[in-house]
């Protein structure tokens, strides 16, 4: 059976202590894939100068911000790589000409461990992380998504993990309603995906209304392109909701049966 790739929203890192509903469905969603080979994850929190694969044995787990619930510090997602997933993600881009790079001693940063424990919380499916290249276009990250794609085949579900909105400077106590520029760029997102109109989504940030405010950095929806990639351009909305007021929590599958069909 071939899987969906998954844009999840991580949010901010107290997401298992913070009662919204987004944390209420990242629970959720792990019972949906049952019998996982393995998990890809491409993290907003992760650039480096190549495209590069996380290969320790056991990566640590990474406390990648501060000033936030104590309680944070002392979670851990003991998760293990795989030998023979890492070399298929490698010979995957290595078929589409994708030059990269491996790390060993790289650990689990927020991106990854914190929708993890929710999602999957007994650590028992093997998970491997790649980076994003620093400064790939939209297009490039959909090409790199397109060339994982065939793990899909191979029982790996290959997640995208960022925002759909993120903009730190204008956040506002957990609850505040997003504000109307943050709503209208999460809509053209969903819209997007829905329809399956790639070409418009690639036109970040150019095409985008909003794109600059809703993204000062486009690191955020970076995974989302490759989780697009993966899943073959179209997808619907999972969970839409809204967090700190501008982080946008709206995440995706693609390529599942019906939507692969439409």
């Amino acid at each position: 059976m071939t899987l969906p790739s998954l844009f999840l929203a991580h949010g901010a890192p107290d997401l298992p202590y913070s009662p919204t509903p987004a944390r209420a469905f990242t629970e959720n969603l792990g019972a949906q894939y049952p019998g996982l080979r393995a998990i890809l994850v491409i993290s907003a929190h992760w650039e480096a100068r190549l495209p590069t694969i996380g290969t320790a044995p056991a990566p640590e787990t990474i406390y990648d911000f501060g000033g936030f619930d104590d309680r944070l510090y002392s979670l851990t997602y003991p998760a293990r790589t795989s030998p023979p997933v890492i070399a298929e993600v490698a010979a995957a881009l290595d078929a589409a000409g994708i030059a990269h790079a491996k790390d060993p001693d790289r650990g689990y940063d927020h991106g990854v461990w914190i929708p993890l424990l929710l999602a999957f919380p007994k650590a028992d499916v093997p998970v491997i992380q790649l980076s994003l290249r620093r400064g790939a276009s939209a297009a490039e990250n959909y090409a790199m998504g397109q060339a994982l794609a065939p793990l899909r085949d191979k029982g790996v579900l290959i997640v995208g993990s960022g925002a759909t909105v993120h903009n730190l400077r204008q956040i506002a106590r957990e609850g505040t309603p997003a504000p109307d520029w943050a709503r209208t760029f999460d809509d053209w997102i969903v819209s997007g995906v829905a329809t399956g109109d790639t070409d418009r989504l690639l036109g970040f940030p150019t095409e985008a209304q909003g794109a600059r405010q809703a993204h000062p950095t486009p690191e955020h929806l970076m995974p989302l392109y490759v989780a697009l990639g993966a899943g073959g351009g179209r997808g619907r909305a999972l969970h839409r909701s809204f967090s700190w007021g501008s982080i946008g929590m709206t995440s995706f599958a693609f390529g599942e049966p019906e939507t692969a069909a439409a």
